[in-house]
């Protein structure tokens, strides 16, 4: 059996940074066998400057977007942006599968392992069928009325029967774009052990389910959906649907939360029936390149949010690439442990999608990839921070 030893400045198991008396032995094929004390690992030890780390799981993609690299501009807003996607989404098939192609190569170069993919289409399947990298695919659904709920759930049955022999889920877009007859379907979906869901990516999704006001009403005229028969709850988005995907077990994976407040976590704390385990998904990139705006991560911190992170797609980011996500969030919250940033990034994205026994971490047994992260000085991420996947 052939072995590897690697030793750096510090090593990152997962959930803890360790110094540079330690040293990771694994096999060829990348399984990790031990974490052991440099003094008794031996010889042949590759010894590098930097921090060793587990690869990056990418807990929020949509890779079928990635023709729209560069297309949409930055700042139109979360209305803008939605009706910009819908507009210009629909190109030759060949052109989208080239896209996919190149998009996938990225995520591997920049040390990304495993993906939470949304899917609305079967666009990407061949290129996922390759076996590049690990893919829990979210089949996507939206309808507002009550009266199409069983129309479109079929529908995103339909699609979720291609990937079969792939993870996969079927899962609700947003609050705003899915009826509770909808959530309903979705929730009961026996397959759907693991959720995702974008929430509260902009204030004016609150303000429409607090008055009916703000943007959203306009973006369903311009695409001429009746919402005639919509009520305001009076309550913000998140408060309203979450009720909705009650359950015992599974994990919910809440992404965006840029307009998450003080008073939906406190309602959170005080829910009393059973919830699906929430982990709230980072995607700095595309919120700074859709409306210049950033969650507020101290918040979350304070009240026990699990974190991960996530790229979002080409329509909303220039890259899809974890560790430029953590520099974004290192530069406007400097404050925060790099070990904490790693954790989310590695630990935590693949307890989300339910992957912690193949990723995430250097424990025995598991193939989670290795990384090196350079020019990490004083353990704070800047401009010249890089990684490298060596094994």
């Amino acid at each position: 059996m052939h072995y590897r030893k690697f030793a750096a400045d510090h090593l990152f198991t997962g959930r803890q940074m360790l110094d540079d008396q330690y040293a990771l032995i694994a096999r060829a094929d990348g399984k990790i066998e031990h974490i052991v004390a440099k003094a008794d690992a031996g010889e042949d030890v590759e010894t590098y400057s930097g921090i060793l780390s587990p690869g990056w799981i990418n807990c929020h993609c949509h890779l079928e977007l990635s023709h729209l690299k560069a297309v949409i501009p930055e700042h139109t807003g979360m209305t803008g942006f939605l009706l910009s996607v819908m507009n210009q989404r629909h190109i030759a098939l060949p052109l989208i599968l080239e896209a996919v192609e190149r998009a996938e190569s990225q995520m591997l170069k920049a040390g990304i392992v495993a993906v939470g993919d949304i899917c609305n289409t079967a666009h990407t399947l061949s290129q996922k069928n390759k076996g590049n990298l690990f893919y829990h695919n979210f089949v996507e659904t939206m309808g507002f009325g009550d009266a199409s709920a069983g129309e479109r759930f079929e529908q995103a049955v339909q699609l979720y029967k291609t990937f079969a022999g792939m993870p996969a889920s079927i899962v609700p877009h947003a609050p705003y774009s899915v009826s509770r007859s909808l959530f309903a379907l979705i929730n009961e979906h026996s397959g759907n052990t693991t959720l995702t869901m974008h929430n509260q990516e902009s204030g004016e999704e609150n303000t429409f389910f607090q008055s009916g006001a703000g943007g959203f009403p306009e973006l369903f005229a311009a695409l001429g959906i009746d919402i005639s028969g919509f009520r305001p709850s009076g309550k913000s988005s998140l408060q309203t649907c979450l009720p909705a995907l009650e359950r015992e077990g599974g994990a919910l994976i809440l992404v965006h939360n840029v307009a998450t407040n003080a008073a939906d976590l406190q309602w959170i704390a005080q829910y009393r029936r059973p919830l699906p385990d929430l982990y709230w998904c980072l995607c700095p990139g595309a919120n700074q390149y859709i409306q210049d705006r950033l969650p507020d991560i101290d918040l979350l911190l304070a009240n026990d949010c699990k974190l991960a992170v996530g790229t979002d797609s080409l329509a909303s980011n220039h890259r899809l690439d974890i560790l430029e996500e953590l520099k974004i969030i290192h530069q406007y919250f400097p404050h925060l442990l790099l070990s904490d940033l790693l954790q989310w990034a590695t630990f935590n994205g693949a307890e989300a999608l339910g992957i912690q026994d193949r990723f995430g971490s250097f424990e025995p047994g598991k193939t989670p990839g290795i990384l090196l992260i350079e020019q990490a000085e004083g353990q704070q991420l800047s401009g010249r921070t890089r990684s490298t996947r060596l094994l």
